[in-house]
C-alpha cells in the first residue's frame, strides 16, 4: 500500500528547512517520510537533493523520486549512507541554491508559455538551460523577440502564486491545459494552478511545481537558441543571464 507524504512545499516554496519522521524504509532503501519539504521529480522539474540530520549524523540524499502514487514522496540516500529506523525524527534540510534555481527557470518556462501560445510537446527544467518545446508549424520567432517579450513580463514583477480548481471547474475550461500530451491528474477534485498576474491575468495553468513568488524574481533570462525537432515542433531553450553578443 502506498505511503502518503505530506508535501509541505506545495504550500510554501520557500521552505528550506523543517522536521520530519521516518514512516519506512522501502526495500531499496529509499526513506519515506510522515512530511517533507523535498520536491520529487515531476512536471519536467528535477526532484531536490539535501541533508537528513539525525541526532548522530547526516544522510546525503541525492534524488527525491515519487513512488507507486504521486503523494508517496521517496528519498533516496547517496550510495554508502547508513539508514535512519522507522520512527526516527529527523531535521530536513533541502539545497536551497539548487531549488532557487529551479523555481526560477521553472516560473520562466511559464513565461514562455505566454508569449509562445502553443500546445506543449516537452518540457525540462534544469538548473542552468531549460527547455519548452511547442507544436509550431514555422516558428516565425527571433531569439531576440522572445527574450525581449520575456523581460517585459519579469520586469513587470507579477505576481506567482497557486490555486486549487475542482475536476469539473478544468473539464470546463479545457484551455487551462496547455501540454499536448499530458493531462494533469484527475479524481482528487483538487487540481492545482500556478497562476500569473493580478487575478491571474497574465497566465494559468495546472502545475505541481515549485515556483517563486513573483516574475521579478526570476532575474535576467534569454533565449539561447531554437531548435527545430520535427516537421512541427520547436524547441526553446531558456537560459539565465543577458543574451550574448554575437
Amino acid at each position: 500500500m502506498a505511503q502518503t507524504t505530506e508535501a509541505l512545499f506545495r504550500d510554501d516554496a520557500y521552505l528550506s528547512t523543517a522536521e520530519a519522521q521516518v514512516v519506512a524504509i522501502n526495500d531499496r532503501g529509499g526513506i519515506l517520510l510522515d512530511r517533507t519539504i523535498f520536491y520529487a521529480t515531476s512536471g519536467g522539474q528535477p526532484g531536490d537533493t539535501g541533508m537528513l540530520e539525525r541526532a548522530d549524523g547526516r544522510i546525503a540524499i541525492a534524488a527525491t523520486i515519487t513512488g507507486e502514487t504521486k503523494d508517496e514522496i521517496i528519498h533516496v540516500p547517496a550510495p554508502e549512507q547508513a539508514l535512519p529506523a522507522v520512527g526516527e525524527k529527523l531535521k530536513l534540510a533541502i539545497d536551497w541554491r539548487r531549488r532557487h534555481l529551479l523555481m526560477r527557470m521553472h516560473s520562466a518556462c511559464h513565461l514562455l508559455t505566454v508569449v509562445c501560445p502553443f500546445p506543449i510537446t516537452g518540457a525540462a527544467v534544469a538548473e542552468d538551460d531549460s527547455r519548452v518545446d511547442f507544436d509550431i508549424p514555422d516558428a516565425g520567432f527571433s531569439k531576440e523577440d522572445v527574450t525581449a517579450r520575456l523581460m517585459e513580463l519579469v520586469r513587470a514583477d507579477y505576481p506567482v502564486f497557486t490555486r486549487l480548481i475542482t475536476d469539473e471547474e478544468l473539464s470546463a475550461n479545457p484551455g487551462l491545459v496547455k501540454s499536448k500530451n499530458v493531462r494533469p491528474p484527475v479524481g482528487t477534485g483538487r487540481i492545482r494552478l500556478v497562476c500569473i498576474g493580478e487575478n491571474a491575468s497574465i497566465d494559468s495553468q495546472p502545475c505541481g511545481g515549485t515556483h517563486v513568488k513573483s516574475t521579478g524574481e526570476i532575474g535576467e533570462i534569454h533565449i539561447g537558441k531554437i531548435e527545430k525537432k520535427g516537421r512541427e515542433n520547436r524547441r526553446f531553450r531558456i537560459r539565465f543571464g543577458p543574451m550574448p553578443a554575437n
